[in-house]
């Protein structure tokens, strides 16, 4: 995987005439993972939207390999988002959804072998309408490695995971970074990540 930076300059945001936060710098490179941390209605998702390019800041810059994001078409392609909201469609089955996710953007695994991944292997016909919480946020999150991206920007991914999902999806940032990718994440969750891959803002 190609070396990438992310870099934000001074960035604020106001929401219903309320400073969030401002002046809110930070560079992150490949191999690395930024927490973001804060109270609830501190401002966590609006940063995410902002740094997805779902939102402007309303001061500030962001860039990405050096290039204004604006004009870093790149960025887009290489970017994988997922929300509070897992993103997927009820009357699709588990296979259906990954494979509408892998028409737009380059294969990492196969679709059998990223459901195996994510323990929901014998999944592949079932309509997601019948899926458990935690077995729609496994399935939410299989798109991350059966498609091929640089950045990962997540916001609360542990939501409605058990323990030992927590563990897993913990191990695939850490492999994922270690493979030269970059990280974004919101988390209540005390994370096992390591300290030398972590870096964090707290707003």
């Amino acid at each position: 995987m190609n070396a990438n930076k992310l870099e934000a300059h001074r960035l604020s945001c106001i929401r219903d005439e309320r400073v969030l936060f401002s002046e809110l710098s930070f560079t992150l490179n490949s191999g690395q993972v930024l927490l973001i941390e804060g109270a609830n209605g501190a401002g966590k998702t609006s940063l995410l939207r902002i740094l997805t390019g779902f939102r402007k800041p309303d001061t500030g810059d962001l860039f990405w390999n050096d290039d204004a994001l604006d004009d870093a078409q790149e960025f887009y392609r290489d970017t994988a988002y997922i929300g509070h909201h897992n993103g997927l469609k009820d009357t699709l089955t588990a296979e259906e959804n990954l494979r509408y996710a892998q028409a737009l953007a380059s294969t990492a695994l196969t679709i059998d072998d990223a459901l195996e991944h994510v323990g929901l292997d014998g999944y592949q016909q079932t309509l997601v309408r019948f899926m458990s919480a935690g077995q729609r946020r496994r399935l939410a999150l299989a798109r991350l490695l059966c498609t091929r991206k640089a950045l990962w920007i997540l916001d609360e991914p542990f939501t409605s995971l058990d323990r030992a999902s927590i563990k897993l999806f913990e191990k695939f940032i850490e492999n994922h970074v270690s493979q030269g990718g970059l990280t974004i994440m919101t988390s209540h969750h005390n994370t096992a990540i390591p300290h030398t891959l972590l870096q964090k803002i707290h707003l």
